[in-house]
C-alpha cells in the first residue's frame, strides 16, 4: 500500500514540478512548530537555571567568587572530555551551515546549559542568548537529520537558531532576522524563513506560557524626527557602531593572546579565572552575571559611572578568553544601555533613549547585522521608535568595519560590473 502511494506521489510530482516545492515548503513549515515548542520548554528552563545561579549568586557573593577558576577548569575538561563537536561554539554551527562540517551533536544543549549555569554562578561575565541559540540549533539540526530531506541542513539551523533567540529572549521577529541574516552577512536567507517564523513563534508562545517573563521597556520619548534629531542618533550610531566593533575585535584578540599565552587549556583556565576573581572581588561584583543591572540602572535612571561599559567589556572579554560559556549578546546590551546613558548628557536627550539606542546598535555592530537590531528595538522599546532606531543603527552598521563576534561569519560581497 505504501508503495503504490509513493508511485502516486511521484507520478503527480513529474506532471506537476511545482508540487515537489510546495509539499516541502509545507513540511519545513509544519517542522517548526515541534521544533520550537521544544526549544522554548528548553529555554525556560536554561532561563529557570541561570535565574537560581544569579539569586544564588548575588546571596554569596563572596563566597561563590573564589571557585570561579575551578569553574573555568571544570568548563574545559568537560568540554575536552566530553564536548567533542560542541566545543567550538558558534563556530560550529557556522562550519555545518557552510557545508565545511557535517555533524552538530545533540550534546551541544546539556553542555551549555551546565556550562553557562556554573559561569553565573560563580560570577563570570557573560551572556545567554548565544547559549540559547546554539542550543535552538542542535535541536533543530538533530530533528532534521530525522526528516531525511535533502540540502535542508541550512534551514533547519537557522530555524534552531530563531526559535532558541525568541523563545529566551521574547522578540520573535528580531530573531528570525537575526537567524537568516547572521550566517552571510549582507544577505537574507529566505530559503528559511518560513520555517524560522514558525519556529520562532512557537518558541515564545511556550516560553512565555511556561512563565518566562518579558524584557520589553516602554519609553514615552515620542518627538518629531527633526534634522537635528536625526545628526544626533547619527553620530550615536557611530559611537555605537565603532563600540561593537571594538568589542568583537577585543573578543578576538583576546581569544588569540590567551591560547598563545597558555598553550595548555587548564592553565589558561586556571590563571585567567584567579585573575578575572581578583579583579571581581575590587569591583564587588557588579560585573558579574548578564549586566541586567546596569540596563535596569540605564533605563530607570540609577547610578551610571563612565567607565560602566568599558568594565563590562574588559570582564566579558576575559570571562570567554578563560574557557567560560555563555553568550555575549546581553554583556552587548549591557555595554550599549551604559554608554547611552553616559551620553545622554552630552546629546541633550533624555537617558532612557540614548540608552535603548546603545542596547541595540552596539549588538548590531558587533554581530555585523541590521535588521535583527533594528527589530529588536522596536519589539522591546515600542514600534513607534523605529525610525529613531532606522538611523542609528544604519550608521552604527557602516561604522563598525566589517568586525563580528563570529569569527565564521561569512560577508558578501558584490561583484565588481565588467
Amino acid at each position: 500500500m505504501f508503495n503504490r502511494l509513493k508511485n502516486i506521489w511521484r507520478a503527480w510530482a513529474a506532471r506537476v514540478p511545482q508540487l515537489r516545492f510546495w509539499a516541502r515548503l509545507i513540511v519545513l513549515a509544519l517542522f517548526g512548530f515541534p521544533v520550537g515548542a521544544v526549544v522554548g520548554a528548553l529555554d525556560f528552563l536554561f532561563a529557570s537555571l541561570l535565574n537560581g545561579a544569579a539569586a544564588l549568586r548575588e546571596e554569596y557573593l563572596y563566597w561563590l567568587l573564589p571557585f570561579l577558576a575551578p569553574a573555568a577548569v571544570c568548563i574545559t575538561f568537560c568540554y575536552r572530555r566530553f564536548g567533542a563537536g560542541s566545543d567550538r561554539a558558534m563556530n560550529t554551527i557556522f562550519e555545518v551551515a557552510y557545508g565545511k562540517d557535517k555533524y552538530l551533536p545533540l550534546r551541544t544543549a546539556p553542555m551549555m546549559m551546565f556550562s553557562s549555569a556554573l559561569t553565573h554562578l560563580f560570577g563570570g561575565s557573560a551572556g545567554r542568548e548565544g547559549a540559547a541559540v546554539q542550543i535552538g540549533a542542535a535541536v533543530s539540526y538533530w530533528a532534521g537529520q530525522k526528516l531525511h530531506i535533502k540540502h535542508t541542513t541550512r534551514i533547519f539551523l537557522v530555524a534552531g537558531m530563531a526559535a532558541g533567540f525568541s523563545g529566551l529572549f521574547g522578540t520573535p521577529v528580531a530573531a528570525v532576522l537575526y537567524a537568516v541574516e547572521v550566517l552571510l552577512a549582507g544577505t537574507l536567507d529566505y530559503r528559511a524563513l518560513l520555517p524560522a517564523c514558525t519556529a520562532s513563534f512557537s518558541a515564545v508562545a511556550v516560553s512565555r506560557a511556561l512563565g518566562l517573563p518579558s524584557s520589553d521597556y516602554a519609553l514615552s520619548f515620542q518627538p518629531e524626527l527633526s534634522l537635528a534629531l536625526v545628526c544626533k542618533l547619527a553620530a550615536l550610531g557611530l559611537v555605537f557602531g565603532l563600540t561593537g566593533g571594538l568589542f568583537a575585535f577585543c573578543l578576538r584578540k583576546g581569544r588569540e593572546w590567551g591560547e598563545k599565552a597558555f598553550k595548555n587549556p587548564y592553565v589558561r583556565a586556571a590563571v585567567l579565572g584567579v585573575c578575572l576573581t581578583v579583579l571581581l572581588f575590587l569591583a564587588r561584583g557588579r560585573y558579574s552575571g548578564l549586566g541586567s543591572n546596569l540596563i535596569e540602572f540605564s533605563m530607570t535612571g540609577g547610578r551610571v559611572y563612565p567607565y560602566d561599559w568599558v568594565l563590562k567589556l574588559f570582564f566579558t572579554v576575559l570571562t570567554l578568553s578563560a574557557g567560560l560559556k555563555g553568550g555575549e549578546v546581553t554583556p552587548l546590551f549591557s555595554i550599549g544601555a551604559s554608554l547611552g546613558a553616559v551620553l545622554a548628557g552630552v546629546f541633550g536627550l533624555p537617558v532612557p533613549v540614548t540608552a535603548a539606542v546603545g542596547y541595540v546598535c552596539v549588538f548590531g555592530g558587533a554581530t555585523n547585522t541590521f535588521f535583527a537590531p533594528l527589530f529588536v528595538g522596536a519589539e522591546l522599546f515600542g514600534y513607534e521608535l523605529l525610525p529613531f532606531f532606522f538611523v542609528a543603527c544604519v550608521v552604527a552598521r557602516l561604522f563598525n568595519f566589517g568586525q563580528s563576534i563570529y569569527p565564521l561569519q561569512r560577508k558578501f560581497r558584490f561583484k565588481k560590473s565588467v
